[in-house]
């Protein structure tokens, strides 16, 4: 018997419906990320010149964004991310903490120090999970808290991650004060330490977050997207031979972290 010829375009049909919505979301999610790394906020134009899609495209998947939430438009026309990717983000934020401890966990257990994870936010670095030193003289980093790359080594661990030029236009955005007398305030020597950083494997933070803290960071190479996990303690402990010693362990702990996200994405 056959198969009526209405069936068949009916089927084809839904075929490119699926298809067109498929493609869609691919590029309502690519316009999303192009805005979370604009800093938030961009024009229409940015978009456009950016994603390469062409403005009647762009200006029907925002529309789209708007009337749910998760873009909003600024008094100046511009486009900014919407309120409703937070409660998004926070959900995303407590699952990763959730697969990321166990691995923070044996950081401690292995080296004595408190063990971080952390990801770029904007411009700024927050981060997103934590596992305490047993010490009682610790090192304490609430989850949530926002700092400026600069003079963090889990901000310099994530920054190697970019291009000179990228990691430069960072930094010039979010300006570069001294948390400390330590803290690297000229763009140039930022950039020969993230050279550093790209050769030896790991960020150094020398006090210059907080006096008399030191800190190892590594940049989670292969993850889903950027982040960086550090140990961090005292000088007095996190001495550079311990610097030395740790470099290595927070290394394997980045790799076993990567392996597990993908493996859940």
């Amino acid at each position: 018997m056959s198969v009526p010829q209405t069936s068949l375009v009916t089927d084809e049909a839904g075929k490119r419906e699926r298809s067109g919505g498929v493609q869609s979301l691919d590029r309502a999610f690519s316009l999303l990320e192009i805005m979370a790394e604009a800093g938030g906020e961009t024009s229409l134009s940015q978009l456009a010149e950016s994603s390469g899609l062409p403005l009647p495209t762009i200006h029907r998947i925002i529309r789209t964004l708007v009337g749910n939430g998760y873009v909003r438009q600024l008094p100046s026309r511009r486009y900014a991310l919407g309120p409703r990717l937070i409660g998004l983000g926070d959900k995303a934020s407590q699952m990763l903490g959730t697969w990321a401890r166990p691995h923070l966990a044996q950081l401690v257990e292995d080296l004595g120090e408190t063990a971080n994870l952390a990801m770029l936010d904007g411009d700024k670095v927050i981060y997103v999970a934590q596992v305490p030193s047993p010490h009682a003289m610790r090192m304490f980093t609430e989850v949530g808290r926002r700092v400026l790359p600069h003079s963090a080594g889990v901000g310099k661990a994530l920054l190697s991650q970019l291009s000179d030029e990228e990691a430069l236009a960072t930094v010039r955005r979010t300006g570069m004060p001294a948390a400390t007398d330590r803290t690297i305030t000229e763009p140039e020597r930022f950039v020969t330490e993230l050279h550093r950083v790209r050769d030896q494997g790991f960020a150094i933070d020398d006090g210059e977050q907080e006096i008399g803290v030191r800190c190892v960071a590594v940049p989670v190479a292969g993850a889903p997207s950027g982040m960086a996990v550090s140990v961090s303690g005292p000088e007095a402990r996190v001495s550079w031979e311990f610097v030395e010693r740790a470099a290595p362990i927070v290394q394997h702990c980045a790799t076993m972290l990567a392996t597990d996200l993908n493996n859940q994405s």
